[in-house]
């Protein structure tokens, strides 16, 4: 398979920041592949990601696989085995409990900032990429209802203007993403969510930071809530 900057729906930055221009570099457009088919579960939870049979796949050398697994690892997504490769992290109850602790601290304050400073203009993108996230779902386009609604997300955080909460929050969304789109739990989710993110971008419209705070913890306590019902129904039919 060969990798092309055009092939790159996803942008993973060593900046920490999510969107912005496509990964010019091998490594990061290898290390974008990976990420979209971790979620899409073609490499599920435990799977071995061996070095060189990433590189035949991608029609590479080693060198921009072990650069995106390094990539991988510092946002959370993989452990690295020396000399081998890396394993794919595994989904648990307490992974994802832990992962939405870290979301709980941080997303709430960035988007209550945002909200004091919040544009018309930033508006207009924020509603125009949440119609795309809602018309891809029901496209079943998965992997592009995943690129709008991160879009959708941190055109609300960066109106808060902090680049350094950005860089905090990226790690815990990546890994709290293996569970909101992972095929046995992404309609538990997608069941409620339309009408919190509309209450998020409606108090962000308004510049209520307390209610964007408060429309915050919502969505995240809910999707938490609907991620673990999903997760123990699932384990209680095994």
């Amino acid at each position: 398979m060969n990798i092309t900057s055009d092939s790159v729906r996803f942008q993973l930055s060593t900046e920490g920041s999510t969107g912005g221009q496509p990964e010019r570099t091998l490594a990061g457009r290898v290390a974008a592949e990976l990420h979209r088919l971790i979620l899409r579960g073609v490499f599920p939870a435990g799977s071995h990601l061996r070095i060189q049979e990433l590189a035949e796949r991608f029609d590479t050398s080693a060198m921009p696989v072990r650069e995106a697994l390094r990539k991988l690892a510092a946002l959370g997504l993989v452990d690295l085995v020396p000399h081998r490769g890396a394993r794919v992290c595994e989904l648990s109850l307490a992974d994802l409990e832990d992962t939405y602790r870290v979301r709980l601290v941080l997303e709430p304050l960035v988007v209550a900032a945002a909200a004091a400073e919040f544009t018309e203009e930033q508006g207009r993108a924020a509603h125009e990429a949440l119609q795309r996230h809602e018309a891809f779902l029901a496209a079943n386009d998965a992997d592009a209802a995943r690129q709008a609604h991160t879009e959708f997300h941190f055109l609300l955080y960066q109106a808060a203007g902090s680049r350094w909460l950005l860089r905090s929050i990226e790690p815990a969304w990546q890994n709290s993403e293996r569970y909101r789109f992972s095929s046995a739990h992404e309609n538990a989710y997608n069941d409620r969510s339309h009408e919190e993110h509309v209450e998020l971008l409606n108090a962000c419209l308004t510049r209520d930071p307390q209610r964007a705070e408060a429309a915050m913890r919502v969505h995240l306590e809910g999707a938490m809530s609907r991620m673990r019902a999903a997760m123990t129904n699932d384990e209680g039919t095994q």
